[in-house]
Protein backbone atom coordinates (compact mmCIF):
# COMPACT_ATOMS: atom_id res chain seq x y z
CA UNK A 1 0.00 0.00 0.00
CA UNK A 2 2.92 2.52 1.02
CA UNK A 3 4.35 1.62 -2.24
CA UNK A 4 1.08 2.18 -4.44
CA UNK A 5 0.30 5.85 -2.78
CA UNK A 6 4.20 6.63 -3.03
CA UNK A 7 3.48 5.89 -7.06
CA UNK A 8 0.24 8.11 -6.69
CA UNK A 9 1.79 11.06 -5.23
CA UNK A 10 4.84 11.14 -7.62
CA UNK A 11 1.94 11.10 -10.38
CA UNK A 12 0.43 13.86 -9.32
CA UNK A 13 3.75 15.75 -8.24
CA UNK A 14 4.47 15.86 -11.51
CA UNK A 15 1.18 16.22 -13.47
CA UNK A 16 1.25 19.17 -11.11
CA UNK A 17 4.30 20.47 -12.89
CA UNK A 18 3.35 19.79 -16.21
CA UNK A 19 0.82 21.97 -15.95
CA UNK A 20 2.70 24.74 -13.87
CA UNK A 21 5.62 24.53 -16.35
CA UNK A 22 3.54 24.51 -19.84
CA UNK A 23 1.91 28.08 -19.48
CA UNK A 24 5.61 29.43 -18.34
CA UNK A 25 7.00 27.34 -21.52
CA UNK A 26 4.10 29.49 -23.38
CA UNK A 27 4.92 33.03 -21.71
CA UNK A 28 8.57 32.73 -22.35
CA UNK A 29 8.03 31.84 -26.14
CA UNK A 30 6.27 35.09 -26.72
CA UNK A 31 8.74 36.93 -24.55
CA UNK A 32 11.29 35.56 -26.88
CA UNK A 33 8.73 36.69 -29.86
CA UNK A 34 8.60 39.82 -28.31
CA UNK A 35 12.23 40.14 -27.44
CA UNK A 36 14.36 43.46 -28.89
CA UNK A 37 16.57 40.98 -30.17
CA UNK A 38 13.61 40.08 -32.79
CA UNK A 39 14.09 43.37 -35.99
CA UNK A 40 11.40 45.34 -35.96
CA UNK A 41 10.03 46.91 -38.29
CA UNK A 42 11.06 51.03 -38.82
CA UNK A 43 8.81 53.76 -38.72
CA UNK A 44 9.24 56.26 -41.30
CA UNK A 45 8.57 59.27 -40.01
CA UNK A 46 7.45 62.53 -42.71
CA UNK A 47 8.61 65.73 -42.07
CA UNK A 48 7.16 68.77 -43.67
CA UNK A 49 8.04 72.45 -42.67
CA UNK A 50 5.06 74.78 -42.82
CA UNK A 51 7.40 77.79 -42.80
CA UNK A 52 6.75 81.19 -44.08
CA UNK A 53 2.63 82.77 -44.68
CA UNK A 54 0.45 80.23 -45.22
CA UNK A 55 -1.03 80.52 -48.46
CA UNK A 56 -2.39 78.46 -51.67
CA UNK A 57 0.94 77.09 -53.07
CA UNK A 58 2.12 76.28 -49.44
CA UNK A 59 -1.83 74.25 -49.23
CA UNK A 60 -0.53 72.50 -52.39
CA UNK A 61 2.77 71.31 -51.13
CA UNK A 62 1.31 69.70 -48.25
CA UNK A 63 -1.51 68.21 -49.97
CA UNK A 64 1.22 66.30 -51.67
CA UNK A 65 3.37 65.88 -49.30
CA UNK A 66 0.86 63.93 -46.84
CA UNK A 67 -0.49 62.09 -50.23
CA UNK A 68 3.16 60.76 -50.89
CA UNK A 69 3.71 60.30 -47.07
CA UNK A 70 0.32 58.30 -47.05
CA UNK A 71 1.43 56.11 -49.84
CA UNK A 72 4.47 54.98 -48.60
CA UNK A 73 3.34 52.26 -46.49
CA UNK A 74 1.34 51.97 -43.37
CA UNK A 75 0.85 54.06 -40.39
CA UNK A 76 3.43 56.14 -40.77
CA UNK A 77 4.00 59.23 -38.68
CA UNK A 78 3.59 63.22 -40.15
CA UNK A 79 4.94 65.70 -38.28
CA UNK A 80 4.37 69.24 -39.64
CA UNK A 81 7.07 71.31 -38.43
CA UNK A 82 5.73 74.80 -37.97
CA UNK A 83 6.79 78.07 -37.64
CA UNK A 84 4.83 80.53 -39.32
CA UNK A 85 3.00 83.86 -38.35
CA UNK A 86 -0.03 82.86 -40.74
CA UNK A 87 -1.61 84.03 -43.52
CA UNK A 88 -5.06 82.92 -45.38
CA UNK A 89 -7.94 81.42 -44.31
CA UNK A 90 -9.03 80.08 -47.04
CA UNK A 91 -5.61 78.01 -47.08
CA UNK A 92 -5.20 77.19 -43.85
CA UNK A 93 -8.77 75.69 -43.88
CA UNK A 94 -7.59 73.52 -47.30
CA UNK A 95 -4.63 72.38 -44.75
CA UNK A 96 -6.80 71.33 -42.09
CA UNK A 97 -8.82 68.82 -44.56
CA UNK A 98 -5.57 67.08 -45.78
CA UNK A 99 -4.63 67.10 -41.77
CA UNK A 100 -8.11 65.62 -41.66
CA UNK A 101 -8.31 63.01 -44.51
CA UNK A 102 -5.14 61.32 -43.37
CA UNK A 103 -6.96 57.48 -42.58
CA UNK A 104 -3.58 55.66 -42.57
CA UNK A 105 -1.12 56.61 -39.33
CA UNK A 106 -0.68 59.71 -37.09
CA UNK A 107 0.15 63.17 -37.32
CA UNK A 108 1.97 65.63 -35.17
CA UNK A 109 2.31 69.34 -34.96
CA UNK A 110 6.36 70.40 -33.53
CA UNK A 111 6.47 73.98 -32.97
CA UNK A 112 9.96 74.95 -34.13
CA UNK A 113 9.79 78.44 -33.87
CA UNK A 114 5.60 79.50 -33.36
CA UNK A 115 2.34 78.60 -34.49
CA UNK A 116 0.68 82.08 -34.87
CA UNK A 117 -2.70 82.49 -36.11
CA UNK A 118 -3.51 80.26 -39.26
CA UNK A 119 -0.65 78.06 -37.89
CA UNK A 120 -2.35 77.69 -34.73
CA UNK A 121 -5.51 76.23 -36.77
CA UNK A 122 -2.97 73.68 -38.72
CA UNK A 123 -1.65 72.66 -35.41
CA UNK A 124 -4.47 71.56 -33.84
CA UNK A 125 -5.82 69.99 -36.37
CA UNK A 126 -3.23 67.46 -35.89
CA UNK A 127 -3.32 64.20 -33.58
CA UNK A 128 -0.90 65.98 -30.82
CA UNK A 129 1.41 68.72 -30.51
CA UNK A 130 4.84 68.91 -28.95
CA UNK A 131 6.49 72.32 -28.56
CA UNK A 132 10.47 73.34 -28.60
CA UNK A 133 11.34 75.31 -25.64
CA UNK A 134 10.47 78.93 -25.88
CA UNK A 135 8.04 78.40 -28.61
CA UNK A 136 4.69 80.05 -28.90
CA UNK A 137 1.15 79.01 -29.92
CA UNK A 138 -1.90 80.95 -30.40
CA UNK A 139 -4.07 84.19 -31.20
CA UNK A 140 -6.04 83.63 -33.88
CA UNK A 141 -8.22 86.28 -34.09
CA UNK A 142 -9.63 86.89 -37.79
CA UNK A 143 -8.33 90.46 -39.39
CA UNK A 144 -8.24 92.51 -42.07
CA UNK A 145 -5.68 95.26 -43.38
CA UNK A 146 -6.60 98.64 -44.23
CA UNK A 147 -3.19 100.36 -45.33
CA UNK A 148 -0.78 99.29 -42.67
CA UNK A 149 -3.65 99.31 -39.93
CA UNK A 150 -4.62 95.59 -39.06
CA UNK A 151 -8.46 95.63 -37.86
CA UNK A 152 -9.71 92.46 -36.04
CA UNK A 153 -13.01 90.97 -37.55
CA UNK A 154 -16.33 91.16 -36.19
CA UNK A 155 -18.71 88.15 -34.77
CA UNK A 156 -19.45 87.28 -38.42
CA UNK A 157 -16.23 85.65 -38.98
CA UNK A 158 -15.21 85.11 -35.40
CA UNK A 159 -18.26 82.63 -34.98
CA UNK A 160 -17.35 80.54 -37.75
CA UNK A 161 -13.29 80.03 -36.55
CA UNK A 162 -14.69 79.40 -33.19
CA UNK A 163 -16.71 76.46 -34.33
CA UNK A 164 -13.64 75.16 -36.32
CA UNK A 165 -11.29 75.33 -33.42
CA UNK A 166 -13.62 73.67 -31.35
CA UNK A 167 -14.62 70.64 -33.96
CA UNK A 168 -10.48 70.04 -33.85
CA UNK A 169 -10.15 70.33 -30.20
CA UNK A 170 -12.83 67.56 -29.63
CA UNK A 171 -11.69 65.35 -32.42
CA UNK A 172 -7.87 65.40 -31.43
CA UNK A 173 -8.29 65.53 -27.41
CA UNK A 174 -7.42 69.59 -26.77
CA UNK A 175 -9.57 71.75 -24.59
CA UNK A 176 -12.80 73.03 -26.45
CA UNK A 177 -13.01 76.54 -24.50
CA UNK A 178 -9.64 77.45 -24.58
CA UNK A 179 -9.06 76.53 -27.90
CA UNK A 180 -12.23 78.91 -28.81
CA UNK A 181 -10.62 81.75 -26.66
CA UNK A 182 -7.59 81.59 -29.47
CA UNK A 183 -10.12 83.71 -32.01
CA UNK A 184 -12.34 85.50 -29.59
CA UNK A 185 -10.52 88.17 -27.53
CA UNK A 186 -14.43 88.90 -25.72
CA UNK A 187 -14.18 85.35 -24.11
CA UNK A 188 -13.09 85.23 -20.40
CA UNK A 189 -12.42 81.44 -19.59
CA UNK A 190 -11.63 79.93 -16.40
CA UNK A 191 -10.05 76.51 -14.43
CA UNK A 192 -12.59 75.61 -12.11
CA UNK A 193 -11.98 72.94 -9.30
CA UNK A 194 -14.31 70.43 -8.07
CA UNK A 195 -13.24 67.57 -5.42
CA UNK A 196 -12.61 64.88 -8.84
CA UNK A 197 -11.85 67.17 -11.51
CA UNK A 198 -11.27 70.49 -13.24
CA UNK A 199 -13.42 72.00 -16.21
CA UNK A 200 -12.79 74.97 -17.96
CA UNK A 201 -15.68 77.54 -18.08
CA UNK A 202 -16.33 80.83 -20.06
CA UNK A 203 -18.13 84.00 -18.11
CA UNK A 204 -21.45 82.86 -19.53
CA UNK A 205 -20.89 79.24 -18.90
CA UNK A 206 -20.12 79.50 -15.38
CA UNK A 207 -22.94 81.83 -14.43
CA UNK A 208 -25.30 79.29 -15.58
CA UNK A 209 -24.04 76.55 -13.45
CA UNK A 210 -26.79 75.21 -11.08
CA UNK A 211 -26.74 75.74 -7.41
CA UNK A 212 -25.76 72.05 -6.76
CA UNK A 213 -22.20 72.28 -8.60
CA UNK A 214 -21.74 75.71 -7.58
CA UNK A 215 -21.52 74.58 -4.14
CA UNK A 216 -19.22 71.45 -5.11
CA UNK A 217 -16.29 74.49 -6.76
CA UNK A 218 -13.44 74.15 -4.42
CA UNK A 219 -11.16 76.68 -6.52
CA UNK A 220 -11.73 79.19 -9.68
CA UNK A 221 -8.26 80.25 -11.73
CA UNK A 222 -8.46 82.84 -14.41
CA UNK A 223 -6.84 81.41 -17.23
CA UNK A 224 -7.97 84.07 -20.22
CA UNK A 225 -9.08 87.32 -19.03
CA UNK A 226 -11.35 89.34 -21.16
CA UNK A 227 -10.16 91.23 -23.64
CA UNK A 228 -7.25 88.75 -24.17
CA UNK A 229 -6.51 86.27 -26.89
CA UNK A 230 -4.82 82.91 -26.07
CA UNK A 231 -1.28 82.65 -26.60
CA UNK A 232 0.62 80.13 -24.99
CA UNK A 233 4.94 79.49 -24.60
CA UNK A 234 5.50 75.86 -24.44
CA UNK A 235 5.21 75.23 -20.38
CA UNK A 236 1.99 76.66 -21.06
CA UNK A 237 0.70 74.76 -23.55
CA UNK A 238 1.58 71.68 -21.40
CA UNK A 239 0.18 72.65 -17.90
CA UNK A 240 -3.20 73.41 -20.11
CA UNK A 241 -3.52 70.35 -22.47
CA UNK A 242 -2.51 70.97 -25.32
CA UNK A 243 1.12 70.16 -25.56
CA UNK A 244 2.36 66.39 -24.79
CA UNK A 245 5.68 67.37 -23.98
CA UNK A 246 8.69 70.14 -24.68
CA UNK A 247 11.30 68.43 -26.89
CA UNK A 248 14.36 69.96 -28.32
CA UNK A 249 14.02 68.17 -31.61
CA UNK A 250 12.11 66.00 -33.35
CA UNK A 251 14.80 63.16 -32.76
CA UNK A 252 14.17 63.79 -29.16
CA UNK A 253 10.30 63.78 -29.50
CA UNK A 254 10.40 60.60 -31.20
CA UNK A 255 12.72 58.62 -28.31
CA UNK A 256 10.79 60.51 -25.57
CA UNK A 257 7.71 58.66 -27.43
CA UNK A 258 9.08 55.37 -27.21
CA UNK A 259 10.24 55.18 -31.24
CA UNK A 260 13.59 53.07 -31.16
CA UNK A 261 14.04 52.16 -34.69
CA UNK A 262 12.86 55.06 -36.92
CA UNK A 263 13.64 56.62 -40.54
CA UNK A 264 12.99 60.30 -40.25
CA UNK A 265 12.17 62.03 -43.86
CA UNK A 266 12.44 65.04 -44.48
CA UNK A 267 9.83 66.83 -47.58
CA UNK A 268 10.72 69.51 -48.82
CA UNK A 269 9.14 72.12 -51.70
CA UNK A 270 9.90 70.47 -55.32
CA UNK A 271 10.36 72.55 -58.04
CA UNK A 272 7.12 73.23 -59.25
CA UNK A 273 6.24 74.24 -56.00
CA UNK A 274 9.43 76.52 -55.45
CA UNK A 275 8.46 78.22 -58.36
CA UNK A 276 4.69 78.78 -58.31
CA UNK A 277 5.44 80.33 -54.86
CA UNK A 278 8.26 82.68 -56.85
CA UNK A 279 5.24 83.48 -59.60
CA UNK A 280 2.63 84.34 -57.17
CA UNK A 281 4.49 86.94 -56.06
CA UNK A 282 4.67 88.64 -58.97
CA UNK A 283 1.44 87.43 -60.37
CA UNK A 284 0.30 90.64 -60.14
CA UNK A 285 2.78 92.42 -62.18
CA UNK A 286 2.79 89.54 -65.07
CA UNK A 287 -1.59 89.95 -65.48
CA UNK A 288 -0.55 93.63 -65.64
CA UNK A 289 1.88 93.40 -68.21
CA UNK A 290 0.13 90.66 -70.27
CA UNK A 291 -3.50 92.89 -70.10
CA UNK A 292 -0.95 95.92 -71.61
CA UNK A 293 0.36 94.07 -74.37
CA UNK A 294 -2.80 92.67 -75.76
CA UNK A 295 -4.60 95.93 -75.42
CA UNK A 296 -1.46 97.14 -76.94
CA UNK A 297 -1.84 94.42 -79.93
CA UNK A 298 -5.64 94.74 -80.48
CA UNK A 299 -5.09 98.14 -81.10
CA UNK A 300 -2.07 98.23 -82.89
CA UNK A 301 -3.33 94.47 -85.34
CA UNK A 302 -0.80 92.22 -86.45
CA UNK A 303 0.06 89.94 -84.33
CA UNK A 304 3.71 90.90 -83.50
CA UNK A 305 5.40 91.22 -80.13
CA UNK A 306 2.91 93.01 -77.98
CA UNK A 307 0.59 89.77 -78.62
CA UNK A 308 3.08 87.00 -77.74
CA UNK A 309 4.57 88.74 -74.60
CA UNK A 310 0.36 89.05 -73.46
CA UNK A 311 -0.46 85.65 -74.16
CA UNK A 312 3.12 84.78 -72.08
CA UNK A 313 2.30 86.44 -68.90
CA UNK A 314 -1.40 85.89 -68.80
CA UNK A 315 -0.24 81.80 -69.54
CA UNK A 316 2.43 82.28 -66.69
CA UNK A 317 -0.56 83.62 -64.65
CA UNK A 318 -2.82 80.50 -65.33
CA UNK A 319 -0.34 78.19 -65.33
CA UNK A 320 0.49 78.97 -61.99
CA UNK A 321 -2.49 79.17 -60.47
CA UNK A 322 -3.14 75.73 -61.62
CA UNK A 323 -0.22 74.42 -59.84
CA UNK A 324 -1.53 75.35 -56.63
CA UNK A 325 -5.09 73.81 -57.09
CA UNK A 326 -7.22 77.15 -57.98
CA UNK A 327 -7.56 77.59 -62.24
CA UNK A 328 -9.39 74.38 -63.00
CA UNK A 329 -10.80 74.14 -66.88
CA UNK A 330 -12.95 76.52 -66.12
CA UNK A 331 -11.19 79.56 -65.95
CA UNK A 332 -8.47 78.18 -68.15
CA UNK A 333 -11.95 78.29 -70.79
CA UNK A 334 -13.08 81.74 -69.87
CA UNK A 335 -9.67 82.54 -70.53
CA UNK A 336 -9.02 81.18 -74.03
CA UNK A 337 -12.98 81.97 -75.11
CA UNK A 338 -12.26 85.84 -73.91
CA UNK A 339 -8.68 85.61 -76.25
CA UNK A 340 -10.60 84.51 -79.17
CA UNK A 341 -12.91 87.12 -78.60
CA UNK A 342 -10.40 89.19 -79.39
CA UNK A 343 -9.21 87.74 -82.09
CA UNK A 344 -12.20 88.37 -83.67
CA UNK A 345 -12.42 91.70 -82.78
CA UNK A 346 -8.87 92.41 -83.99
CA UNK A 347 -8.83 90.10 -87.81
CA UNK A 348 -12.24 90.08 -88.36
CA UNK A 349 -14.81 92.31 -87.35
CA UNK A 350 -12.66 95.60 -86.45
CA UNK A 351 -14.17 98.40 -84.80
CA UNK A 352 -14.11 98.01 -80.75
CA UNK A 353 -17.87 96.47 -80.31
CA UNK A 354 -19.91 93.24 -78.50
CA UNK A 355 -16.72 90.91 -79.47
CA UNK A 356 -14.36 93.25 -77.61
CA UNK A 357 -16.30 94.09 -74.69
CA UNK A 358 -17.03 90.16 -74.51
CA UNK A 359 -13.77 88.83 -74.56
CA UNK A 360 -12.89 91.69 -71.82
CA UNK A 361 -15.54 90.41 -69.41
CA UNK A 362 -14.17 86.71 -70.14
CA UNK A 363 -10.49 87.00 -69.47
CA UNK A 364 -11.34 88.73 -66.37
CA UNK A 365 -13.62 86.64 -65.02
CA UNK A 366 -11.34 83.79 -65.84
CA UNK A 367 -8.28 85.94 -63.99
CA UNK A 368 -10.73 86.75 -61.32
CA UNK A 369 -11.84 83.02 -60.03
CA UNK A 370 -8.04 81.65 -61.07
CA UNK A 371 -7.04 83.11 -57.75
CA UNK A 372 -10.02 81.95 -55.02
CA UNK A 373 -11.65 78.00 -54.73
CA UNK A 374 -15.17 79.44 -55.34
CA UNK A 375 -17.78 80.64 -57.82
CA UNK A 376 -19.55 82.78 -55.46
CA UNK A 377 -18.90 83.57 -52.29
CA UNK A 378 -20.67 81.16 -49.07
CA UNK A 379 -22.56 83.08 -46.67
CA UNK A 380 -21.35 81.06 -43.84
CA UNK A 381 -17.83 81.44 -44.46
CA UNK A 382 -17.66 85.09 -44.61
CA UNK A 383 -14.13 85.28 -44.71
CA UNK A 384 -14.38 84.06 -48.98
CA UNK A 385 -16.09 87.72 -49.25
CA UNK A 386 -13.53 89.59 -48.28
CA UNK A 387 -11.32 87.57 -50.73
CA UNK A 388 -13.96 88.12 -53.36
CA UNK A 389 -13.61 91.75 -53.17
CA UNK A 390 -9.83 91.72 -52.49
CA UNK A 391 -9.47 89.75 -55.74
CA UNK A 392 -12.01 91.67 -57.72
CA UNK A 393 -10.17 95.22 -56.67
CA UNK A 394 -7.04 93.40 -57.97
CA UNK A 395 -8.23 92.63 -61.52
CA UNK A 396 -10.22 96.02 -61.80
CA UNK A 397 -6.62 98.01 -60.58
CA UNK A 398 -4.60 95.65 -62.93
CA UNK A 399 -6.60 96.42 -65.77
CA UNK A 400 -6.95 99.72 -65.28
CA UNK A 401 -2.93 100.15 -65.01
CA UNK A 402 -2.82 97.99 -67.69
CA UNK A 403 -5.23 100.04 -69.67
CA UNK A 404 -2.77 103.47 -68.88
CA UNK A 405 0.98 101.75 -69.55
CA UNK A 406 -1.01 100.54 -73.13
CA UNK A 407 -1.72 104.17 -74.12
CA UNK A 408 1.31 105.52 -72.88
CA UNK A 409 3.55 103.25 -74.87
CA UNK A 410 1.24 103.68 -77.69
CA UNK A 411 1.28 107.50 -77.48
CA UNK A 412 4.96 107.98 -76.66
CA UNK A 413 6.97 104.34 -77.14
CA UNK A 414 5.09 102.95 -80.36
CA UNK A 415 5.64 105.94 -82.98
CA UNK A 416 9.87 105.26 -81.78
CA UNK A 417 9.68 101.34 -83.02
CA UNK A 418 9.65 102.76 -86.54
CA UNK A 419 12.95 104.01 -86.36
CA UNK A 420 14.40 101.03 -84.24
CA UNK A 421 13.44 98.44 -86.76
CA UNK A 422 13.77 100.39 -89.93
CA UNK A 423 17.03 101.89 -89.85
CA UNK A 424 19.49 102.13 -91.37
CA UNK A 425 20.34 105.61 -90.46
CA UNK A 426 22.93 108.37 -90.75
CA UNK A 427 21.86 110.86 -88.34
CA UNK A 428 19.50 110.53 -85.28
CA UNK A 429 17.41 113.69 -85.93
CA UNK A 430 15.33 115.07 -89.12
CA UNK A 431 15.39 118.66 -88.46
CA UNK A 432 17.44 119.65 -90.92
CA UNK A 433 16.15 117.11 -93.51
CA UNK A 434 13.70 118.49 -96.82
CA UNK A 435 10.37 116.63 -97.53
CA UNK A 436 11.16 114.54 -100.61
CA UNK A 437 8.12 112.61 -100.73
CA UNK A 438 5.76 113.36 -103.49
CA UNK A 439 2.82 112.82 -101.47
CA UNK A 440 4.11 115.52 -98.75
CA UNK A 441 4.76 117.53 -101.17
CA UNK A 442 1.17 117.57 -102.82
CA UNK A 443 -0.24 118.64 -99.06
CA UNK A 444 -0.87 121.30 -97.13
CA UNK A 445 -0.86 121.78 -93.31
CA UNK A 446 -4.44 122.83 -92.56
CA UNK A 447 -5.96 120.46 -95.69
CA UNK A 448 -9.05 117.95 -94.42
CA UNK A 449 -9.69 114.66 -95.57
CA UNK A 450 -11.04 111.34 -94.76
CA UNK A 451 -9.64 108.01 -92.93
CA UNK A 452 -9.44 105.80 -96.21
CA UNK A 453 -7.90 102.75 -93.30
CA UNK A 454 -8.15 102.72 -89.36
CA UNK A 455 -5.35 104.85 -87.81
CA UNK A 456 -3.38 102.43 -85.73
CA UNK A 457 -1.28 105.47 -85.41
CA UNK A 458 -0.13 104.63 -89.11
CA UNK A 459 -2.42 104.30 -91.98
CA UNK A 460 -4.15 106.18 -95.57
CA UNK A 461 -6.01 109.34 -95.36
CA UNK A 462 -7.95 109.94 -98.64
CA UNK A 463 -8.00 113.67 -100.05
CA UNK A 464 -9.64 114.22 -103.04
CA UNK A 465 -8.95 111.23 -105.59
CA UNK A 466 -5.31 110.56 -104.03
CA UNK A 467 -4.80 108.23 -100.97
CA UNK A 468 -1.72 109.40 -99.02
CA UNK A 469 0.11 107.32 -96.40
CA UNK A 470 -0.04 109.59 -92.81
CA UNK A 471 0.38 109.26 -89.19
CA UNK A 472 -0.83 110.28 -85.43
CA UNK A 473 0.63 111.54 -82.73
CA UNK A 474 0.28 108.21 -81.27
CA UNK A 475 -4.04 108.64 -80.80
CA UNK A 476 -6.03 106.16 -83.06
CA UNK A 477 -8.56 107.23 -85.29
CA UNK A 478 -11.20 105.22 -87.14
CA UNK A 479 -11.63 104.13 -90.74
CA UNK A 480 -14.13 107.32 -92.56
CA UNK A 481 -13.44 109.55 -89.14
CA UNK A 482 -12.10 113.27 -90.64
CA UNK A 483 -8.80 114.05 -90.11
CA UNK A 484 -6.72 117.23 -90.64
CA UNK A 485 -3.23 117.65 -91.78
CA UNK A 486 -1.48 119.22 -88.68
CA UNK A 487 2.14 118.99 -89.96
CA UNK A 488 4.95 117.84 -92.35
CA UNK A 489 7.98 116.18 -90.76
CA UNK A 490 10.05 115.75 -93.64
CA UNK A 491 8.57 112.87 -95.29
CA UNK A 492 5.51 112.06 -92.69
CA UNK A 493 2.48 113.68 -92.83
CA UNK A 494 1.30 114.03 -89.00
CA UNK A 495 -2.72 114.24 -88.49
CA UNK A 496 -5.45 114.29 -85.98
CA UNK A 497 -9.06 114.34 -85.66
CA UNK A 498 -10.63 116.80 -88.49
Amino acid sequence: MNTVQNVKIVLMFMFFVLCLGLPQNLTAKEEAESSPHVPAKTTKVFVIPVTGEVEPVMAAYIKRAVASAVASGPQPLIVLEMDTFGGRVDAALNIVETMNDIQSGQSCAFVKTKAISAGALISLSCNFLVMKPHTTLGDCAPISFAGNEAKMLGEKFQSPLRAKFRTLARKNGYPPKLAEAMVTARMEVYKVTFSDKSVYFDAEELSDLPESQVNQIMGKTTIVAEGELLTMDDREALDLGFSRMTAGSIPEMLENMGFKDFELVRMEQNWAESWARKIAMISPILMMIGLAALYTEFKAPGFGLPGLVGLVCLGLVLFNQHLVGLADNLEIILVALGLIMFGFEIFVIPGFGIAGISGILLIGAGLLLSFQDFVWPDPAQPWQAELFIANMAKVLSTALAAFLISLAFIRYGLPRLGKVVSGPYLDDSLAGSHADSSEAMAVVVGQVGIAATPLRPAGKMNIGSSNIDVITEGGFIEKGHSVKIIAIKGNRVVVDSG
